[in-house]
């Protein structure tokens, strides 16, 4: 089938953007690393002041073999130390309970699962969830790029773990994260991670919106989202 001129400039101008988005970042200079990292950690420091007027709630879905096993159900809230409070107010599991010998051996395994899963979780959050100092250490490891679309991109290893690599984007406008997404160990297992963030279209406040926790060990993947977020009443 042969193309008329105007659909072969349309098919070339195709080819130039894909050719274009495959174009390697653009990698900046050390100094302006530094000066993003104070730039974050300062608009993280003001994001946090004002998200600490919010609460809300986080439903967690566990899948185990890409079967749905779990369902978890918090309220969040942060205190005036900036720390993460989590209250369970539901839970529910589609795992029948066994009698007998084999109940007692399913309650081990599922307390060694949970033992295992809650370390993985607070294993995440020191990459999720970072300190001043931890966030200024990291940037000043990493290396600084940036995408087509003007997102900054900050990549390291050896953050916590040696081996491991967080990968940080950032919104070149706000200094707020956009996404953050990790791959570690747990002892000799591989876990991976990532985060999602949203802001609030009536007052420009970020948000964690969406997580994803992967446990190959342990054929588990764990998906969380936040929502129903409203005003404290002190």
């Amino acid at each position: 089938m042969l193309l008329s001129r105007p659909h072969l400039f349309t098919l070339y101008a195709l080819a130039i953007s894909v050719l274009a988005s495959m174009a390697p970042h653009r990698t900046l200079a050390q100094d302006d690393l530094e000066t993003l990292a104070l730039q974050v950690s300062k608009a993280e420091a003001s994001n946090l002041e004002k998200l600490k007027a919010y609460i809300w709630k986080r439903q967690s879905e566990t899948y185990v073999s890409e079967e749905l096993k779990a369902t978890l159900l918090m309220e969040c809230k942060f205190d005036t130390a900036g720390k993460l409070v989590l209250t369970p107010i539901d839970a529910k599991s589609t795992v029948q309970q066994k009698p007998g010998i084999r109940g007692r051996m399913q309650q081990n395994a599922m307390e060694e699962n949970m033992d295992y899963v809650g370390k993985a979780l607070d294993l995440s959050a020191n990459y999720i969830y970072m300190s001043k100092g931890q966030l200024l250490d990291f940037f000043s490891r990493s290396k600084l790029t940036t995408l087509e679309n003007g997102t900054l991109v900050v990549t390291g290893s050896d953050v916590y773990v040696k081996g491991d690599q967080l990968i940080v984007h950032v919104d070149p406008v706000t200094h707020l994260f956009l996404y953050k997404g990790f791959t570690t160990k747990l002892g000799e297992d591989a876990i991976s991670g990532s985060a999602e963030y949203r802001t609030f279209t009536s007052s420009s406040v970020s948000h964690v919106d969406k997580t994803t926790l992967l446990l190959p060990a342990k054929k588990a993947r764990i998906m969380a989202t936040n929502k129903d977020y409203s005003q404290r009443v002190n």
